[in-house]
Formats: structure tokens, sequence, C-alpha cells
């Protein structure tokens, strides 16, 4: 059975969720779409608003939570798969 890269994960894990969080709080300055989410994200990532600086605050979270979250679920997988 394959292994995953657990760095690689990682990173893709990051590079996505803390873009998803960028897209996500500059999307809520011009609308009230998913503001919901905003708020609910606000409460786990500290700084995270709908502003240009929280947007950027939160994908900074995004990408370590993420990218740790990815790292250790490659670990995890490889560890399981043997």
């Amino acid at each position: 059975m394959n292994k995953l890269d657990a760095k690689a994960l990682g990173l893709s894990c990051g590079i996505l969720w803390g873009g998803a969080m960028l897209f996500l709080g500059i999307f809520d300055i011009f609308s009230t779409w998913g503001i919901g989410i905003t708020n609910l994200m606000s409460t786990l990532y500290i700084g995270y608003q709908p502003t240009i600086l929280g947007s950027i605050i939160g994908a900074v979270w995004g990408f370590f939570d993420a990218g740790v979250g990815g790292f250790i679920i490659a670990l995890l997988y490889n560890k399981l798969a043997k």
C-alpha cells in the first residue's frame, strides 16, 4: 500500500483551507451571504473578521490549523496502513 507524504498533505490542506478563509472573509465584506460561517470561525480564529486584515489573519490561522491537521492525518494513515 502506498504511503502518504505527510508534508505534502499538510501543505495542501493548509493552502486550501487558508485560501477558503481568505475568500470567505473578503466575500463577506461585499455581501452578507456567509456571515454566519464567518462568525462561527471567528470564535475559533482570534482576529478573523470580514475585513481585509481580518481575512488575512483568518487565512494564516486556517493555513496552520489545516496544515497541522493534514500532517497528523497523513502520519496516522501511514501508521495504520501498515
